[in-house]
């Protein structure tokens, strides 16, 4: 764990009392974004903390991108988005972590990656969720992904 790395300090908060934390596979932790401007973006962050996939030994990185495609079938099937978009940025924060964003019938871009929707780009980086609205989504990824494991 770096001391310095926003994703690693996270790491002591995925737990259960934790209403974002879907759940802690092999390789990482499945967490619910604290946007939701589209319901059910969910991260993925790697347990190991690593700027590039090619930083990771074989095994870990075949064990991470695995968990990672189990958990994106877990939000596709809890959301029945029209698409799913999978993004490994890094620019920002370095560490490996996935963004996994339902794209929606009623998308203002569809043909577009989310960073082009203004009114997502706008909205505070933590957007208030209403507590029940929260705990439903994040025990439907929970059903799914105990379906698919």
């Amino acid at each position: 764990m770096a001391h310095d790395c926003e994703i690693c300090e996270q790491f002591p908060r995925m737990t259960a009392d934790n209403p974002y934390f879907i759940a802690g596979l092999e390789s990482g932790y499945a967490v619910l974004g604290w946007n939701q401007i589209y319901p059910g973006y969910t991260l993925f962050l790697s347990k190991t903390c690593a700027p590039e996939l090619h930083d990771l030994p074989p095994d870990t990185r075949s064990r991470f991108l695995e968990e990672m495609a189990i958990v994106a079938e877990a939000v596709f099937r809890a959301f029945s988005p029209r698409k799913l978009n999978y993004e490994l940025l890094g620019n920002s924060v370095t560490h490996l972590h996935w963004h996994l964003f339902p794209r929606y019938a009623g998308d203002p871009n569809p043909q577009w990656p989310i960073w082009n929707n203004e009114a997502y780009l706008r909205a505070p980086r933590r957007t208030p969720i209403e507590p029940e609205r929260l705990a439903e989504m994040r025990a439907r990824v929970q059903r799914a992904l105990s379906e698919l494991r």
